[in-house]
């Protein structure tokens, strides 16, 4: 997300300021570039990937001290950036500032706890995987993805001064498997990571094969087999000694939820998502009878039409075909019922490939780089169905039409796609699209978006949007309840089949990501969704008949991915201030 140049070769003019206001942008990025350089020595793959630039060939810092390093990085870009405020003058760069020195406070603080009481396992077979699949995505150029040549041999140790990548993370694992009362993985985590890893090992070849690049064959074989070892002494050492609970002490689960952006007690989630819970359901129960009789089902049950919807598979080329119709039919919604200006390039959507849906088993928006991008586009992923070996398919909660609608808008239009393509040609600055950037303001914008498309949807649409709605109440509740003892897996898992109707697949994955793949994430959804609720009620009261839809959702999309405090503020004193003072004017 981050090319070559500093801040005048990033991004284009700001959607919301006039053009020759952009200054104060190129100021705030320069700064923020000294910050992303600072961070990428330590993480190069997917900071080259966002679009920093001079790392490419570089691979990922698993030396001695790492976190001790990683702190006073970020404690030097902290006094770098309290400097520049002390003298800053623009309220627009000071707020950037601000912004960037919160989170390398944030950095620090999670940094430090995790040291403290967590022993250092990850998935490293798929961190090489997801650093090659950025690095060779086809919308890199050429030039750039020959740097993957040098950092394959990099993690193999075949290059000069360097041991195997594996054989770091066995040092860094070995010597903190000691110490007293580190917290130990999970078992569940380390065994779906054994069991994903043939896929991505797999996967790494179809990457390089699909590169366009030579000489590659011997290095990665050589990767492969390290990986395929290294696989296997996870399991003979490590998996041994996990623990068999999910359950994350309070501390580092209220950490999670910081990190996410979501400012509340896990108590009040719960309660938050209890309640929504119950609404959306009865809606749903409302709704349910006037679609069974669309359909001519006799049936008033909400549980059973869906599952009846679900019956309406679509698969093999056909499905994205059908993608592509409901997301164009989308763009004509948002256009006539003037919700918000679309962009003037089409959203885009493909199939994961079998490795990308073991590393992300959801639908995502997969983003380009933000910083110095020349035209690459964003894309909504939709995970692979795998065809059964008698050539029939499975069932997908991903593959019915109704559900498609919600889906559609929540990782295209109006969502996600709407909101980095607007960020991409808009010239956001760094702080607003990186630095601010959290799973509250990101999800609580795509779902406020299905709320607002979800009017405008024929009626099977709209019973599948409040489904996903009410998954979303689910999680808000089911994530903290797990994580603080009060429900098991089993039980949640329960919930979600039973009464969200979703299916054992998705459900499992749901609870996976609740108990290892992002404990706490889950609850950033309804989170950021009711901030966003609230400041449109907020909004429509002060401006009342002065209210406009499409430039309140504009105004919105060009402050970036501000967190709901700073944006509350934003849209009080830059959309409502000045159309308030209008009215006054006018009278």
């Amino acid at each position: 997300m981050f090319a070559g140049l500093l801040a005048g070769a990033m991004l284009g003019p700001c959607t919301g300021f006039a053009k020759d206001d952009q200054d104060w942008v190129k100021r705030s990025n320069e700064i923020a570039y000294q910050v992303l350089e600072s961070q990428a020595s330590f993480a190069p793959e997917f900071s080259s990937r966002t679009g920093v630039s001079g790392f490419d060939e570089k691979i990922f810092d698993l030396g001695e001290n790492l976190a001790q390093r990683q702190i006073a990085a970020a404690q030097k870009s902290i006094d770098m950036l309290e400097g520049h405020l002390a003298k800053e003058t623009d309220p627009r760069v000071a707020q950037d500032l601000q912004i960037m020195i919160q989170s390398q406070k944030d950095n620090i603080e999670s940094t430090q706890v995790n040291y403290d009481r967590v022993v250092p396992y990850g998935n490293i077979t798929g961190l090489i995987f997801a650093g090659f699949r950025g690095q060779l995505d086809k919308q890199v150029p050429m030039e750039r993805r020959k740097a993957a040549l040098v950092r394959l041999k990099k993690y193999t140790g075949e290059a000069e001064g360097f041991q195997p990548f594996v054989e770091q993370a066995k040092l860094r694992l070995t010597e903190r498997m000691g110490v007293k009362d580190l917290i130990e993985p999970y078992r569940g985590e380390v065994e779906k990571d054994l069991e994903d890893s043939a896929k991505m090992i797999v996967g790494l070849e179809q990457l390089f094969q699909a590169s366009g690049l030579d000489g590659w064959q011997d290095s990665l074989a050589l990767l492969q087999k390290q990986l395929r070892d290294y696989n296997e002494w996870v399991r003979v050492t490590i998996l041994p000694k996990t623990r068999a609970s999910s359950m994350l002490p309070r501390e580092l689960y209220e950490l999670q939820l910081k990190n996410y952006g979501v400012d509340a007690s896990p108590e009040d989630l719960m309660a938050m998502g209890q309640v929504g819970f119950m609404d959306i359901r009865n809606e749903m129960m409302a709704l349910a009878p006037l679609v069974a009789k669309e359909k001519g089902w006799d049936t008033r049950d909400y549980r059973e039409v869906i599952k009846r919807l679900k019956k309406d598979q679509i698969h093999g080329d056909a499905l994205l075909a059908r993608y592509r119709s409901v997301m164009e039919e989308i763009d004509r919604i948002i256009q006539r019922e003037k919700l918000a200006t679309l962009p003037n390039e089409p959203a885009r959507v493909r199939m994961a490939t079998a490795a990308e849906t073991a590393e992300q088993p959801a639908a995502h928006l997969d983003i380009p780089r933000l910083i110095g991008n020349t035209g690459e586009y964003p894309e909504f992923i939709v995970p692979k169905i795998e065809q059964n070996k008698d050539g029939s398919w499975p069932d997908s909660d991903y593959a019915f039409p109704a559900m498609m609608w919600t889906l559609a808008a929540h990782e295209a239009r109006p969502g996600h796609e709407m909101q980095f393509t607007t960020m991409l040609r808009g010239g956001v600055s760094t702080a607003r699209a990186l630095f601010a950037f959290n799973s509250a303001n990101v999800e609580g914008w795509a779902l406020y978006a299905e709320s607002i498309t979800k009017p405008y949807m024929p009626l099977d649409g709209q019973l599948a949007s409040l489904q996903d709605r009410l998954l979303r109440a689910a999680r808000i509740w089911l994530d903290p309840a797990i994580n603080l003892g009060l429900v098991t897996p089993a039980e949640a898992k329960r919930v979600l089949m039973d009464d969200v109707v979703e299916d054992d697949s998705n459900a499992q994955t749901e609870i996976d990501r609740y108990t290892f793949r992002s404990p706490g994430q889950a609850t950033a959804y309804y989170y950021g969704y009711n901030k966003l609720q609230a400041l449109r009620a907020q909004t429509e009261l002060a401006l009342r008949e002065k209210f406009d839809a499409r430039a309140y959702h504009d105004f919105i999309l060009a402050q970036g991915l501000l967190p709901p405090a700073v944006l509350k503020k934003s849209v009080m004193a830059d959309f409502v201030a000045p159309r308030t003072k209008d009215a006054v004017k006018a009278k």
